[in-house]
């Protein structure tokens, strides 16, 4: 069984590799955070779950290293803190856990990552809406077509699968790239 799980992950991945939208949006996004982080803006990333996971993978790359040795990156995943998230969700709502972060540390000039692989969950969407209107430039690395989140933001990196784990193996080998080609840019 482990060799049909490879063979089917090989598959999307040479899917991706010919996929000149793909190609687009992962140039447009290695300008877009070595802007940001030139300009001394940061990188927020969101997620739920699985996808929690990624977004948080994904700031610790640009806060420690990813292959050069070099200063922090401002980067911070708006899943990672257990007060804010509880506290807003309990005496608010779920939904608007990313989007009141954002209202909170957000600011023109930074750039939003958000990590799904239905493109549906309403914190997500909210998140999109609330730093589309802050002047946050958005990136939403989406699955399963893009579900409700498709259209939403700047730049979007859609996984055409419908196999959340599929998706998410993909994601990440595109987000690593990211941080490979913005270190690259912006070690000193």
């Amino acid at each position: 069984m482990l060799k049909d799980y490879f063979k089917e992950s090989i598959a999307l991945q040479k899917q991706l590799a010919d996929d000149a939208g793909i190609a687009a949006a992962f140039d447009a996004a290695v300008g877009a955070v070595a802007a940001a982080f030139r300009s001394g803006n940061k990188v927020l990333a969101a997620g739920n779950g699985g996808s929690a996971a990624d977004a948080q993978h994904f700031a610790a790359e640009f806060v420690g290293r990813y292959k050069l040795e070099r200063k922090a990156f401002p980067a911070i995943a708006l899943n990672t803190d257990a007060s804010i998230i509880t506290a807003w969700s309990n005496d608010y709502s779920y939904d608007e856990i990313f989007k009141r972060q954002i209202e909170a540390i957000g600011k023109p000039g930074d750039v939003l990552f958000v990590f799904t692989t239905s493109g549906n969950s309403k914190n997500i969407l909210l998140a999109l809406e609330a730093a589309k209107k802050m002047g946050i430039r958005t990136i939403a690395f989406l699955g399963r077509g893009g579900g409700r989140a498709r259209g939403m933001a700047d730049l979007e990196v859609i996984i055409p699968s419908e196999n959340t784990p599929r998706i998410q193996e993909a994601q990440k080998l595109i987000y690593h790239g990211i941080a490979e080609e913005v270190e690259k840019i912006c070690a000193e």
